[in-house]
């Protein structure tokens, strides 16, 4: 099967712009394309991972990836979806972000011998001079077809700044910068960057009268359309420090049942005639495809051998003995202990909780016990005689454990 067919029957396809031209060129042609990566935090998140997925397909396919760090471009920050405008970094923030994306960027791609390539778009964007961009560039761009443009419609309704309007020029001046220095043909993103992506053919075209093309993959979503990837403690993030192993391998372990082979599909390089047979489950028996989708998406991110760890450690928890040898830890001082803690507190520290309403609530209805006691009162003050062997175990819900030390 070629890789155009892999990734359709995959359903991450979302739209292209020259269907027939992209299918023939995955299929029968070894092409160059890219994706960009703007670096707002310090490190890459579920929702990178899925394009992470497709770059990888198409590398076993034998085509070249560029990954594009948007040094550059995070300097303005991309409007795309949003309601309001992203928090201004500073450049030292910026470039110690882009490094800490390319330690992981080497885990999923091979750059060995040119089969993929990794750029900064600060090294052209950073020392443009800016009358000489608007006579290169600005010229070929439509203010009014850049208005009634998707990734700008919720920011003008409360307002887009003229620095985020800048910011479609740039993303199409980086494709424009990729065609002339690496023969780059093909952007691919995320379905809401569509229009940032038709913006650099279009520049492309006409200062150049090139042929490159556009595709679009399916966006991380539930079966009900929210983006996955969110907790209540934050994003799900590939870093270990920011997201433990366990608590990665538990968010994949407790998708719903409708998103379960969804999500094998997308972000798995499992067969497609093996997925089939999951699908074919129901019930309680989609279990066993959650804990297949929990251990290879653990296994790409964080090493076959933490995999294994996790999977023993949930195993261990929820099965007949519990054991708390891998469980999520928070560490406190043990000063604050012996003097005594509000369970709330508590609970915030560990990231179990957003907020302590939230806290109040899940008391009421009884979703939180410690040692396997419910409590019932949210002022409990937690001391040194809530704790055996010098752990104190919280249970929220049904399925998350956290372990409690000083």
């Amino acid at each position: 099967m070629g890789v155009f067919s892999e990734l359709e029957k995959r359903g991450l396809i979302a739209q292209m712009t020259h269907p027939e031209e992209i299918k023939r060129l995955l299929e029968n042609e070894k092409v160059t394309f890219y994706i960009g990566f703007d670096p707002t935090a310090d490190s890459l998140h579920v929702g990178h991972f899925l394009q992470m997925i497709v770059m990888a397909h198409m590398q076993r396919a034998g085509h070249v990836p560029i990954a594009l760090m948007g040094g550059g471009t995070a300097m303005v920050g991309d409007p795309s979806g949003r309601n309001d405008m992203r928090s201004m970094m500073t450049e030292e923030t910026i470039n110690r972000n882009v490094e800490c994306f390319k330690k992981q960027f080497e885990r999923f791609l091979d750059f060995s011998d040119g089969k993929a390539i990794m750029v900064n778009n600060a090294d052209w964007l950073l020392n443009l001079k800016y009358i000489p961009f608007l006579r290169e560039v600005g010229i070929h761009f439509s203010v009014n077809r850049m208005l009634a443009a998707e990734c700008f419609k919720t920011r003008l309704e409360k307002g887009l700044t003229f620095l985020e309007f800048n910011y479609m020029l740039m993303q199409s001046y980086d494709f424009l910068m990729l065609n002339e220095k690496h023969n780059c043909i093909l952007q691919l993103g995320g379905d809401d960057q569509w229009s940032n992506i038709i913006g650099g053919i279009e520049l492309i075209r006409r200062a150049k009268g090139n042929d490159v093309y556009g595709m679009t993959f399916t966006l991380l979503t539930t079966s009900e359309g929210k983006k996955m990837g969110k907790t209540q403690s934050g994003a799900v993030w590939l870093d270990a420090e920011k997201t433990t192993p366990y608590d990665f391998y538990q968010y994949w372990r407790n998708v719903d049942d409708a998103d379960v082979i969804r999500c094998l599909k997308m972000l798995t390089f499992l067969p497609l005639d093996e997925i089939a047979r999951y699908e074919a489950l129901e019930g309680s028996e989609l279990n066993e495809a959650k804990k297949v989708l929990a251990y290879e998406v653990t296994k790409l991110v964080h090493g076959e051998n933490t995999a294994n760890e996790v999977s023993r450690a949930a195993q261990a928890i929820f099965g007949k003995g519990q054991s708390s040898e891998n469980m999520p830890t928070t560490v406190i001082e043990e000063k604050r202990i012996k003097e005594g803690m509000n369970i709330l507190d508590i609970m915030l520290e560990a990231g179990l909780i957003p907020s302590k309403g939230e806290g109040r609530r899940l008391i009421q209805q009884g979703g939180v016990s410690i040692n396997n006691n419910k409590v019932n009162d949210f002022n409990l003050i937690v001391t040194e005689s809530d704790f055996e062997n010098g752990e104190m175990i919280i249970k929220k819900g049904k399925k998350v454990y956290h372990k409690i030390t000083f």
